[in-house]
């Protein structure tokens, strides 16, 4: 999606909404929509077009992009603007150190709840697999693991979940639209969930676990080819 369509996006929403004069409601719509893969590392996101989208004031748009900044999902460039993020090596490390304190704690310490939502997920990536979208195994795995976290049943590690899957969706597209990175994990997901399903928590953590050190030398392998 261009910025152009995103712009058009954001202002029949801002139409909508009695927060998109405040620079909160602006950061999330444009976490939400790089997480989705709406906006590629290297966009520049205009002040001026964001601004006359939303009829806020450039302060605003500031407001939201100090947060996004500190989120390290957009970069400012001196005399150039404001700019998607492109990750490095050293952000995917970082990355992945707090997805392994996250992600396998939220299977470990998980409220009792029923595990039809990770199924439901694991067959559109199943499908999504056997039709060949690279791009629909990547946003089921996404969801995967947002939903995982959800598990825990803490507001707080939603958001900071959140802002780790957009900066992850930053991350995907050195990967390209290599099936074969993506293709393992909807297998994997499927076995988190049956060891879920068993009870067996502390073995589903433990997977989990060793599924993102994978997955993490696998990207790292990729930005240095």
């Amino acid at each position: 999606m261009t910025f152009e369509a995103v712009l058009d996006s954001l202002r029949r929403m801002a139409k909508g909404s009695t927060h998109s004069h405040t620079g909160v409601w602006i950061s999330a719509q444009l976490r939400q929509r790089i997480a989705a893969g709406e906006l590629a590392p290297g966009t520049k996101l205009s002040e001026e077009a964001l601004g006359d989208a939303l009829g806020v004031s450039r302060n605003t748009l500031r407001e939201a992009f100090t947060a996004l900044n500190a989120e390290h999902i957009i970069t400012r460039i001196p005399n150039r603007g404001v700019f998607v993020a492109r990750p490095s090596a050293a952000d995917v490390r970082e990355i992945y150190r707090v997805r392994r304190f996250i992600e396998p704690a939220a299977v470990l310490w998980q409220e009792p709840a029923p595990l039809d939502e990770l199924r439901v997920i694991v067959a559109a990536a199943q499908l999504a697999s056997s039709s060949g979208d690279v791009n629909g195994m990547a946003a089921a795995n996404q969801e995967f693991h947002r939903a995982l976290v959800a598990r825990a049943a803490s507001e707080r590690l939603d958001l900071l979940m959140e802002q780790v899957l957009a900066e992850m969706r930053l991350v995907f597209h050195s990967m390209g639209s290599d099936p074969a990175f993506h293709e393992p994990y909807v297998a994997d997901n499927a076995h988190v969930i049956e060891l879920m399903a068993t009870g067996d928590n502390a073995a589903a953590a433990e997977f989990v676990r060793r599924y993102l050190d994978r997955a993490e030398a696998q990207l790292l392998e990729a930005m240095t080819d």
